[in-house]
């Protein structure tokens, strides 16, 4: 049997990270065994549905590199299956024509309420004769749902979960409109899509036993349900925004890279030993639903960028180039010739050891780009001030002279010249770096006098000097 995961996102807003980290493990799952990814698109609220959601779903997974196998389903599109399916279920006599009136209903719901009942809805017309039907009541078609035993989900994660079939409601399957519900297309779709394994979040749970009762009375094969726990903030609250729960997308313009969430999300409730760095070929050769933990995983957004910046370490110059290229170009209102480009790769081993985002090495980066005279900060502008730029004459007179422009050969020049001058390296290397930078922080100065060049690097000293 081959085994197909889905996930099925509904439109209604931005891919939040617990829907990520489905998508993500209904990918892997499918790739382990060497299955199908399937997407789908729950986008039956037409109300709340909206074209830039789908968007950003589509382009949150592509940037998360967890591509989906065929075309994916627009569950609304399926409107007429799902309404075949019910009528299906009505002519075979296991769902019925409800006519109760809104008024009735309500006073289900209070009655229910005030005796704690978990059905809210007791069953009026199970077994009436439509005949009785009240004139000008469009009726909704209701599953007739078993009422005695039980409905037991045998789950891959949670382990056996059983309910009481008293305790489930006969659920609407079509409006009296004629649409269908949640309930009724989401099945409804899996048995099309035949899907073997349901993966999703545990808040899913209680619907499962609904869907399972569905599934059967359609005569349908039985996936296998792995209900995960949801994500929680540091504090074991339930993830909110105040936690950085912020959609996919946000994360990428945060300077995260697609590599380091894959595996941070993949932390998040599963784990392989002690293994925290885990790569693309290992996390599929590895993963399995047995080793998704029962307990709720929390969200650390510290953790998370320790984990970027060990990814962009790792990352070769040349694509961290292209990466923050644009960042740097919105900033400087250029774009960026190719003899700038060659400068920040060549500086880029010195810059990405001291980055955690994409937005902290494009920062530290800028100045490599910047036109000359080259804008100092305050506490650059009070080093020059403060006797540096006196100073920076003779340092760049002397440096002239220099021949063998690399970093080791100018740091044992400066600590002679240091020394000759009765003065300690950083009274020397403060003023460079200020100069060439424009602020008192940078990687290493003589690496970026290496990386500037002889000539770029004496300008921007006598800039300073004038």
């Amino acid at each position: 049997m081959s085994i197909i995961t889905r996930f099925a996102p509904s439109p209604t807003g931005y891919l939040h990270i617990g829907g990520a980290r489905t998508a993500l493990f209904n990918y892997l799952y499918a790739k382990h065994v060497g299955g199908a990814f399937l997407l789908r698109i729950e986008d039956t609220d037409r109300e709340r549905s909206t074209q830039p959601a789908i968007d950003a779903i589509f382009a949150g997974l592509k940037w998360l590199s967890l591509a989906w196998d065929d075309e994916p389903v627009f569950q609304f599109a399926r409107a007429d299956k799902h309404r075949i399916a019910a009528e299906k279920l009505l002519a075979e006599g296991k769902a019925y024509r409800c006519y109760a009136t809104p008024e009735e209903l309500t006073a289900m719901r209070e009655e229910a309420k005030a005796k704690k009942l978990t059905k809210m809805y007791n069953g009026l017309w199970r077994d009436r004769d439509p005949k009785d039907a009240p004139a000008g009541v469009k009726p909704v078609i209701r599953f007739k749902a078993p009422q005695d035993g039980e409905t037991t989900i045998e789950d891959l994660v949670q382990g056996a979960v059983t309910v009481a079939n008293s305790q489930l409601d006969d659920m609407v399957l079509l409006r009296s409109d004629g649409t269908p519900t949640y309930m009724l297309s989401v099945v409804v779709d899996d048995i099309d899509m035949k899907i073997t394994h349901v993966i999703r979040g545990d808040d899913h749970l209680n619907n499962a036993f609904r869907q399972l009762q569905l599934i059967k009375a359609l005569g349908a094969a039985q996936p296998l349900y792995a209900h995960i726990p949801l994500i929680h903030g540091p504090d074991g609250a339930k993830l909110s925004k105040r936690h950085g729960a912020l959609g996919v997308e946000a994360y990428r313009d945060l300077g995260m890279l697609p590599e380091a969430m894959r595996n941070y999300l993949l932390r998040l409730g599963w784990g392989h030993g002690d293994d925290e760095i885990i790569s693309d070929q290992q996390a599929i050769a590895w993963f399995d639903i047995g080793h998704v933990g029962r307990n709720p995983a929390r969200f650390d957004t510290a953790k998370l960028s320790n984990l970027n910046g060990h990814y962009i370490r790792a990352s070769s110059d040349a694509r961290l180039v292209g990466l923050i290229a644009p960042l740097i170009e919105a900033k400087v209102g250029r774009t960026l010739d190719t003899e700038i480009k060659a400068r920040l790769e060549r500086g880029m081993a010195g810059l990405k050891t001291r980055a955690k985002t994409l937005i902290e090495l494009a920062d530290g980066a800028g100045f490599y780009a910047k036109t000359r005279p080259i804008a100092l900060d305050d506490k650059a502008k009070a080093v020059i001030e403060g006797g540096g730029g006196a100073l920076l004459v003779d340092i760049s007179r002397n440096l002239d002279a220099v021949n063998d422009w690399t970093a080791p050969s100018l740091e044992a020049w400066a600590k002679s010249w240091s020394e000759a001058k009765g003065l300690k390296l950083g009274q020397v290397a403060q003023p460079i770096r200020a100069a060439v930078s424009g602020t008192t922080v940078s990687p290493p100065v003589f690496e970026v006098l290496a990386v500037l060049g002889k000539a770029e690097t004496l300008v921007r000293l006598l800039d300073c000097t004038r």
